[in-house]
């Protein structure tokens, strides 16, 4: 009996639970009249200088969604990365060095430990520096000895920077900062960590670029990038590696971004070379400049060139030229390289003893270097013991603005029109019977 408990139970409820709350209506004898409608008031309309009521926090939006709207209705971009953000409007504000986890705050006490050791290494070998140096001014010494001092130091140097980096590369601290992209770049750990992050992805699909489109060895015999560099033009943020650029936006020098991970500051020459220009007398190819600098600066924190800003005289050795292809030829690329002058190396005879390039020299020694046709790159590089250090690209098509932009930059041609040589083909012969009895 014990199985019909269950049933008699159901039937002995009425009603459900969940109808007691719905609203039922009972049935009337007699029709009521229809009620006359209400005029309601007509709608405001909204005036022209409201403003919307609902604004996006630059430091607590964290889905794409969200920050398209931040870029769209306050013109803003996102601060910090996009994790940091995330726990930030997820978490209560309480400062990141007092989470209270106790296994974070006990790893602290750990990485507070190991850099106390770290820093006792630094004073010592920062004290072992200091008394080699001194050394210098007891007494004379050959050239041998100096040769000998010297590359103790630059190996001393080395291993103290090591020690900086060891010092602070597992700081939870550090790292945040370096995500929240607030790092100094005049300190050792933060150059570190950016070489790290730009060579874990962008340095391999710069490689894979350059090297599908073979501007390794077209242009230059071989490269080992150590120098990230981006290009932007008026109105792109950034050019991805090998896109194609609009004639129109290319027609004004771009802005160059260069970043160097090592230490100090140092003099580039820059180089936009053109591998494509078709020469129709000997069915090929040839080599034009399109812009030349030498003695630019860069540094870990000097790091945006604005090439319409160099100075003419002392950096300049060829203007800009517009990107142009005539109709009815490929895309064409364009190669820039970054050529770090070190003074150690450099051609005496087109520099000075501060290690900058002499422009009136090499225009006199050497004059086919201001010349745009048949510019040999890797003859440049090998006569000025330039060290390549940095690569990008960017390619150029035929479009509507071209033609336009020829004569604006007082390039002839911009009427021709190039077609492909038509192939005849063979007359057909008819083959005798006899070779089918």
């Amino acid at each position: 009996m014990s199985l019909n408990r269950p049933l008699g139970q159901c039937i002995r409820h009425t009603r459900h639970e969940r109808l007691l709350h719905v609203p039922y209506r009972t049935f009337a004898t007699t029709t009521e009249p229809p009620s006359t409608p209400e005029a309601s008031p007509p709608p405001t309309p909204p005036s022209s200088d409201a403003t919307p009521t609902h604004r996006y926090n630059p430091n607590l939006v964290h889905t794409p969604r969200m920050e398209k709207k931040l870029l769209a209705a306050q013109n803003q971009y996102p601060i910090g990365s996009r994790r940091r953000r995330a726990a930030l409007a997820t978490s209560t504000n309480i400062p990141f060095s007092q989470l209270p986890y106790q296994c974070f705050q006990e790893a602290r006490k750990v990485l507070r430990h190991d850099r106390t050791e770290k820093v006792k290494e630094i004073e010592g070998m920062r004290q072992r520096i200091t008394r080699l140096e001194a050394r210098a001014g007891e007494g004379v010494e050959s050239e041998a000895e100096r040769k000998q001092r010297e590359h103790r130091l630059r190996g001393m140097r080395k291993r103290l920077d090591d020690w900086k980096i060891l010092a602070d590369v597992n700081d939870p601290l550090v790292k945040k900062k370096f995500e929240d992209g607030m790092g100094d770049m005049n300190k050792p750990i933060y150059r570190h960590l950016s070489d790290l992050q730009w060579r874990s992805y962008k340095r391999r699909v710069l490689m894979q670029r350059i090297t599908q489109m073979n501007v390794v060895p077209d242009v230059l015999q071989s490269i080992d990038p150590t120098y990230s560099t981006e290009i932007r033009f008026s109105d792109f943020h950034k050019v991805p590696h090998g896109e194609f650029v609009h004639s129109l936006f290319s027609e004004k020098p771009p802005v160059l971004t260069i970043q160097p991970y090592n230490q100090g500051e140092r003099l580039v020459t820059i180089s936009i070379v053109n591998p494509d220009v078709p020469n129709v007398g000997r069915d090929a190819f040839d080599y034009r400049c399109h812009f030349l600098a030498c003695n630019v600066k860069v540094s870990p924190t000097n790091t945006t060139i604005d090439l319409a800003k160099l100075d003419p005289e002392t950096q300049i050795l060829q203007e800009w030229l517009p990107p142009h292809v005539q109709k009815g030829l490929p895309y064409q690329r364009h190669a820039i390289f970054t050529l770090e002058q070190d003074p150690a190396t450099l051609n005496t005879v087109s520099a000075s003893s501060a290690g900058t390039l002499d422009l009136s020299a090499m225009k006199t020694h050497e004059p086919k270097w201001a010349e745009r046709d048949n510019f040999i790159l890797r003859s440049f590089v090998d006569k000025l013991r330039l060290k390549p250090v940095g690569v990008d690209l960017f390619r150029a098509k035929f479009d509507d603005g071209t033609s336009e932009v020829m004569q604006r930059a007082g390039v002839m041609g911009g009427d021709v029109e190039f077609r492909r040589k038509r192939v005849e083909p063979l007359p057909y012969q008819r083959l005798k019977g006899s070779r089918f009895r």
